[in-house]
């Protein structure tokens, strides 16, 4: 397994971003809870002040758990599995899918997985899946006749990407309707 730890001179410059980050944080949630002027905020009993900072933690740590859904569900999209996940996180597989439910999907049959068809506004587009690159393509015809394509070379990272792009071609070709 890769190491992902950081070095001293990273570690440092890690702790001085968030503790950057979190002061303005635990000034306003220690304002919002004392009442007191942003100048006074740190005018209190020690164990008020240092759990308003606490607090502020809080709201990061959940900020932090919101984010890191987002990147194991991109990393699931781009095709990683539960295995994958749970290596760079330190958990096992079952740990990783537990802990993202959502971020791996396995359609159950290949045709899912590499190919779809798409109607929209009259039109119609195929999204085909590129074995060597895992990246989304589609073809289209709009309703107004008109072909079109993912550009050269642009492959999208997931379906639904390949999807939007290709719904935006349809809808701009749709047959004006009175």
């Amino acid at each position: 397994m890769t190491s992902f730890e950081i070095t001293p001179g990273e570690q440092a410059e890690l702790h001085k971003a968030l503790h950057d980050a979190l002061t303005p944080l635990a000034s306003a949630v220690r304002s919002r809870a004392s009442g007191l002027p942003g100048e006074r905020v740190w005018e209190a009993d020690p164990v008020e002040v240092t759990l308003s900072v606490l607090a502020a933690w809080k709201v990061v740590d959940t900020e932090v758990k919101r984010l890191t859904e987002i990147a194991a569900g991109t990393a699931g999209a781009y095709g990683a599995s539960y295995e994958q996940l749970g290596a760079v996180w330190g958990i096992t597989r079952q740990g990783a899918r537990k802990k993202w439910p959502g971020a791996v999907s396995r359609p159950t049959d290949t045709a899912a997985r590499t190919s779809g068809a798409l109607r929209l506004c009259g039109g119609t587009a195929e999204l085909v899946r590129e074995a060597p690159s895992g990246g989304w393509r589609w073809t289209g015809e709009g309703a107004d006749g008109t072909r079109g394509a993912s550009g050269a070379g642009v492959r999208y990272a997931t379906k639904e990407e390949a999807a939007a792009h290709a719904g935006a071609f349809l809808r701009e070709h749709a047959l004006d309707r009175p």
